[in-house]
């Protein structure tokens, strides 16, 4: 079943898809989307190397009826033959991450965005599905303010990411226009909520995890760099609704509110009700600004507002986080796993 008119968020009517496949399901906005399409009518099957995924972020589904987990790497040839569909939405969100992610890893990344991204087009073009890659952001020039872009040197750490989404995304374009492939591209800039990692950095998980751990909550610099937060519910919403249209342009999906990183600090350790002091620490960072989402699009095509505000966002999270802490690494480093393999209902 193809969409015949717009997708109301948050299980406000039945899903427009009777089946969708997720790949990189396990992550922490995959998770949310597994659960959102199977609230909503839609069977999932959801696959996941579990390279960054964790399997226990949708053990929860193993019981609901049309759900499937797949550990498989959508890179790997062959893994397409293997996903017998047919479906009618294909979410990619085992592409490319944020330029942070793996970077010791920069085969799997580029992987990932061609022959991944590839794998997963031919899966949706096999079906006549609709087709909607998870991008990120393009860097911002660098902090010498020439405008020449951070990842230009052939040999920089952010060049394997930065190489990566340029090509999904013009492998989506070229798709869409040489086969007239209903694909699309969305931009996901920083999303949080109940569920994500806080062990790799970033904002505001580094805050979180300091704080719970009872750790000083360090801050860069002078606190005052800012950050555009999209609570995840809203983030779910903004992808849904693109995936239930046929725009081939690249939406930009963020946060409208910006708070600096030293509000942002001083709310969690408010919320976590942590004696952890907050302290000012040397700005290590590359000097690249923070990219800003521009979401005139997804609001005026798609009627797309984030309703959650990073206060009340940061409210939940920290809540859910202090109820179920995030799985600690085991003694290899590499998150404990639950039901790894291949399961249903």
């Amino acid at each position: 079943m193809m969409p015949t008119a717009a997708f109301g968020p948050r299980g406000e009517s039945r899903a427009p898809w009777d089946r969708v496949l997720v790949t990189g399901g396990a992550g922490f906005l995959g998770s949310h989307l597994c659960t959102r399409l199977l609230d909503a009518g839609a069977e999932v099957d959801c696959l996941d190397n579990l390279s960054t995924g964790r399997a226990e972020k949708v053990a929860h589904l193993a019981g609901r009826p049309g759900f499937r987990f797949l550990e498989r790497d959508i890179s790997e040839p062959g893994c397409a033959d293997l996903l017998p569909g047919p479906y009618d939405l294909v979410l990619h969100l085992a592409g490319p991450a944020s330029p942070a992610a793996r970077p010791e890893r920069p085969v799997d990344v580029l992987d990932a965005g061609s022959l991944g991204t590839r794998a997963a087009l031919s899966v949706a073009g096999r079906d006549g599905a609709r087709f909607l890659l998870a991008s990120s952001p393009p860097l911002c020039p660098d902090a010498r303010g020439d405008g020449v872009p951070d990842d230009a040197d052939p040999v920089g750490p952010h060049r394997a990411c930065a190489d990566a989404v340029r090509f999904a995304e013009a492998l989506v374009a070229a798709h869409a226009g040489a086969h007239g492939a209903n694909a699309g591209i969305v931009r996901l800039f920083t999303g949080y909520g109940p569920g994500m990692r806080t062990d790799g950095g970033g904002t505001p998980a580094a805050a979180i995890e300091q704080a719970l751990a009872g750790r000083p909550v360090t801050v860069p610099g002078d606190g005052g760099r800012r950050h555009p937060l999209c609570y995840v519910d809203d983030m779910v919403d903004g992808i849904l609704l693109v995936a239930a249209g046929r725009s081939v342009r690249p939406v930009d999906i963020g946060g409208d509110e910006e708070p600096t990183a030293a509000e942002i600090a001083r709310l969690v350790i408010e919320l976590t009700g942590s004696d952890s002091p907050l302290e000012f620490v040397e700005d290590t960072g590359d000097g690249r600004a923070e990219p800003r989402p521009v979401t005139g699009f997804a609001r005026e095509i798609f009627g797309w507002l984030p309703s959650v505000t990073w206060r009340d966002g940061l409210e939940r999270t920290v809540a859910a986080l202090r109820e179920r802490p995030d799985p600690l690494p085991t003694a290899t480093g590499e998150p404990a796993r639950e039901r790894t393999g291949e399961w249903r209902a």
